[in-house]
């Protein structure tokens, strides 16, 4: 699903992203609900960026990468934490690209994301490839998610991979 967002782009710099886990549920300008297999999963645009919801069984899982004011929390590179019996593990990296190549990967990830049914993305008034984009799945009994924050002005794009999933040798009572 593809939406343009109804707010101004206060989101400018890639290094102003922050991460946190286990934040509130914040206002969003955009949602999409998921139901993979037993789990359902919120994907969220903010007008800062994104939050994605989970939640299986008495289980819930909050992600926020985003502009936050007073967050201490700079965007990691990784991060592998445990929620309840479930695994988390968060990946980002910014790559730097030339206008033209920018403008041709910014539209290739809002094609893709755009057809996909469980894919989200929101572009901001004003620049075609301001974006923030995210696409969830659930493989191999884990649910997974990628993200992407555009910065065209930077020339920067943040992608980000999460997986989610439940932790090697844990006991799952089946009802």
């Amino acid at each position: 699903m593809l939406t343009t967002l109804q707010t101004t782009y206060t989101d400018t710099r890639a290094a102003d992203l922050a991460w946190a886990l286990g934040r509130e549920r914040l206002p969003a300008l955009a949602v999409l609900n998921l139901q993979l297999a037993d789990a359902k999963v919120e994907l969220r645009l903010l007008g800062a960026s994104h939050q994605v919801l989970l939640e299986e069984g008495e289980v819930l899982c909050s992600e926020t990468v985003a502009c936050m004011p007073g967050s201490s929390t700079p965007l990691p590179l990784g991060v592998a934490k445990r929620v309840g019996d479930w695994e988390y593990e968060f990946a980002a990296r910014v790559e730097t690209l030339s206008r033209g190549s920018f403008a041709g990967r910014a539209q290739e990830l809002l094609a893709l994301v755009a057809d996909h049914p469980n894919g989200l993305a929101g572009t901001f008034p004003g620049d075609p490839h301001a974006f923030t984009a995210l696409l969830a799945q659930r493989y191999e009994g884990q649910v997974r998610w990628r993200t992407w924050h555009a910065y065209p002005q930077e020339g920067q794009l943040v992608a980000t991979r999460t997986r989610v999933g439940v932790r090697t040798g844990a006991v799952v009572e089946s009802a």
